[in-house]
This record gives C-alpha cells, sequence and structure tokens, in this order.
C-alpha cells in the first residue's frame, strides 16, 4: 500500500500518479490535495508519513511545486527518509543504498512520463542492505538526537 499526497501546485501531477496506480493495479491511499485550492504542503506530507510510520502504508509518493517542500516536511516525521529525485539514478540508488521510504516529486520541475518512471524505480526497487544498514541505521539515530 502506497500513501499518496500532494500540495495544490503538485495536484495534476498526483493524479497522473493516481491514474497510473489505478491502471497498474499498485494500492494507495490518497491523502489529498484533492484539487489545486490551496493547501500546506507541511500537513499533506504528515499524513502520509503518518501512514508509513505507522505500517498501514509501505511507501509514500508526495507532489508539490518542486518536491523540496514535502521533503523538508516529510523529514521532520521520525522514521522516515524522504528524497527528491528527478533521475532515474537517484531514485533507483535511493532505495538501494539509502532505504527511503518517501518519493517527492516536483510537480513544475519534472513531467508526467519521466515522473511515472521514477515512480515505478522506486517502487520496485529493493533496498540492498549489507553496508548500507549501518548507515540507514545512522541517520534513523538522527531521530533521536536533541
Amino acid at each position: 500500500m502506497i500513501a499518496l499526497g500532494s500540495d495544490h501546485a503538485g495536484f495534476p501531477l498526483k493524479e497522473e500518479i493516481r491514474a497510473y496506480f489505478d491502471k497498474t493495479g499498485v494500492e494507495y491511499r490518497d491523502v489529498g490535495a484533492y484539487n489545486t485550492d490551496s493547501v500546506d504542503y507541511p500537513l499533506q506530507a504528515k499524513k502520509a508519513c503518518d501512514l508509513v510510520v505507522s505500517g498501514e502504508c509501505d511507501k509514500a509518493i508526495l507532489c508539490c511545486g518542486t518536491g523540496v517542500g514535502m521533503s523538508m516536511a516529510a523529514n521532520k516525521v521520525k522514521g522516515i527518509r524522504a528524497a527528491v529525485c528527478t533521475d532515474y539514478f537517484s531514485a533507483k540508488f535511493t532505495r538501494l543504498h539509502n532505504d527511503a521510504n518517501v518519493l517527492c516529486l516536483g510537480a513544475r520541475v519534472i513531467g508526467g512520463g519521466a515522473a511515472l518512471e521514477l515512480v515505478r524505480v522506486f517502487l520496485e526497487t529493493p533496498f540492498e542492505g549489507g553496508r548500507h544498514q549501518r548507515r540507514v541505521d545512522l541517520v534513523n539515530a538522527l531521530d533521536k538526537t536533541e
């Protein structure tokens, strides 16, 4: 199950991803936005990330204008490792080496076709583990730092 969220700027891209999920059978929970009326991206990020942290969803895809705001907000949620990606290599290796559980995309930065390819590779790429697990553990330990 994938949590899917956006703000108003990311809404059109979120809708393309939602249609792709419907077509390919990917199960998801759409936490909004549900139109282009202005909403605050930190609140949308929190809704999706809470589903990941609780285990209700395995990963999340978040869309805003650049992807940066969503990633900043998402990474404030304990247990989240969010990455903004605009290219195939980054989307693949953020899963392989960083075990990212949230992909952030910028609707004003990347087109729908490219975004769907990044979503596909992000969801299909497993975490490699091994030597990378130690580093992910170190990142997770930062959640406990005051």
